[in-house]
């Protein structure tokens, strides 16, 4: 089914031919009226409509492409072809590593820098493939092979549309942040720590992602913007302070809800995240447990808050407080003990 090998010539022109075909009509190409495929889309800056290759025996599509903020982009995203057409990945070389990944099957191509490198695969049925480059996904490096008549109604994937939650304010000030990412279906999705937003190497991407309960969520270090780490808002769970480059940290999400996290050093430049988990999804986790850092250990149930020394200080004060007053207590008091202005004190 898959094959890698080298551009040719011919396979060149008809890429080029393409582009000045459109060009010529002014107009690009689409099978129907810019489909969002359940919002796979929706966060890819260069996709404007499904570019009709239908008729093609193979079909081009560029790897790091200008789109996203830098070379982070397939290009067309969105292309339809005939079943039994073989479409070709071909790397640029710019935006550093790429790969191509199916979004759910059993192919992809390994992650490559070097330009003019290619890789191909034909799809013989119709479907809807969704696909992406995993360091960049969350960039919005993403694109989808409409194949036959498959997706017609722009849908495509099996994933259901959700509402976008309410975060309470949450993303106010982080600079990334455009929409949840769904990523139900999925059994484990990755989010990068550290990538371009907020002014710096600040960011998670994506930083608001839905998944269905049981997914692991991978957290990936880029290894730019210093030490990050991955801390809960609120619940008692964390990663360490890390600036290695494919540094990873791991959880399973099992319980429905919003899962608010953030990074301790940039939480003030907007370094913050979410997970929403499919469910019920009106809880949030962090209301419950009433956790807020991993440093600080939470005291048993009953346990005084006060520590030992803090008791001796407060002891030792108050008897400095009390003294005055024992003695002149003392000093009123008859020989036997009772008040020398009593009938009988003193004697």
């Amino acid at each position: 089914m898959s094959s890698q090998g080298t551009c040719t010539r011919r396979t060149a022109l008809r890429a080029l031919g393409v582009g000045a075909g459109l060009a010529a009509t002014g107009a690009t190409a689409t099978a129907q009226d810019q489909p969002t495929f359940d919002g796979w889309l929706d966060n890819v800056g260069n996709y404007d409509g499904v570019v009709d290759e239908t008729g093609s025996d193979s079909v081009t599509v560029q790897v790091g492409s200008q789109a996203n903020g830098g070379a982070f982009g397939f290009s067309p995203p969105a292309v339809r072809v005939d079943p039994g057409t073989e479409v070709v990945w071909e790397w640029t070389g710019d935006g550093s590593v790429h790969n191509v990944l199916p979004d759910s099957g059993g192919w992809g191509s390994e992650l490559v820098s070097d330009p003019g490198h290619t890789y191909s695969q034909t799809f013989d049925e119709a479907q809807v493939v969704k696909y992406y480059c995993d360091p960049h996904k969350g960039l919005g490096m993403k694109g989808v092979v409409v194949v036959g008549d498959a997706g017609s109604s722009g849908g495509g994937g099996g994933q259901e549309s959700f509402e976008e939650p309410d975060y309470g304010g949450w993303f106010d000030d982080v600079g990334n942040y455009e929409s949840t990412a769904n990523e139900t279906g999925s059994d484990s999705v990755t989010v990068q720590v550290g990538s371009q937003a907020n002014g710096g190497a600040f960011g998670f991407a994506p930083p608001a992602i839905r998944v269905d309960p049981g997914t692991e969520v991978v957290w990936e270090w880029t290894g730019d913007g210093g030490v990050h780490n991955v801390l809960a808002e609120g619940a008692n769970w964390g990663s360490e302070l890390v600036s290695d480059p494919g540094h990873t940290y791991s959880r399973t999400f099992e319980e429905p809800g919003i899962h608010k996290y953030y990074c301790k050093p940039h939480e003030g430049l907007g370094m913050k995240g979410a997970v929403v988990v499919t469910g019920d999804g009106g809880t949030d986790e962090s209301a419950a447990e009433g956790w807020t850092e991993p440093t600080s250990q939470p005291r048993p149930v009953g346990e005084s808050s006060i520590e030992p020394l803090e008791l001796a200080f407060v002891g030792g004060f108050g008897s400095l407080l009390l003294f005055p007053a024992l003695v002149g207590i003392a000093m009123g008091l008859g020989s036997d003990g009772r008040p020398e202005d009593e009938p009988g004190g003193g004697n």
